[in-house]
């Protein structure tokens, strides 16, 4: 083997079109733009959407309503898979966001809301952004706390 007969393994390359390299190369010419038009042209990029002229689909359907710019997002956390927690161990009596973090139920920046469905038998002290009604009434009558961030 010398350096004369290397060559790549076979299927391990294409060999492209070599384009504008005169006629002989079959690919010269228009260098296979095709004739005329915006596409045949250098520096053409189509808008983003763009149906040739047709009236595009995201103005086609109609608008309605409209997004509060201001609304918060809360993730919900069930009183059942609170106690779910307590029952493998991984929870023992304070429920904080570090907490929550640690068990993949929320991230850091998110803001939480529990919710009750479901039965707490554990007396749990819980401190989170928010509480539904009938969550805050189960965590206390388990003899728990519910402290509101």
């Amino acid at each position: 083997m010398g350096l004369h007969n290397l060559k790549p393994a076979a299927g391990s390359t294409k060999s492209g079109k070599r384009i504008a390299r005169g006629e002989g190369s079959g690919h010269g010419g228009t260098s296979t733009r095709g004739h005329k038009g915006a596409k045949s042209r250098s520096g053409y990029s189509r808008k983003i959407g763009f149906e040739g002229g047709q009236m595009p689909l995201q103005r086609r359907v109609p608008k309605f309503g409209f997004t509060n710019i201001n609304r918060k997002e809360y993730i919900g956390i069930n009183l059942d898979k609170l106690q779910e927690l307590v029952d493998n161990g991984r929870i023992s009596d304070t429920v904080t966001m570090d907490v929550l973090v640690e068990n993949k139920l929320a991230r850091k920046n998110e803001l939480v809301k529990i919710l009750g469905r479901g039965e707490l038998k554990a007396k749990l002290n819980i401190t989170v952004h928010k509480f539904t009604a009938t969550a805050k009434a189960a965590i206390e009558a388990a003899g728990g706390e519910a402290v509101t961030l």
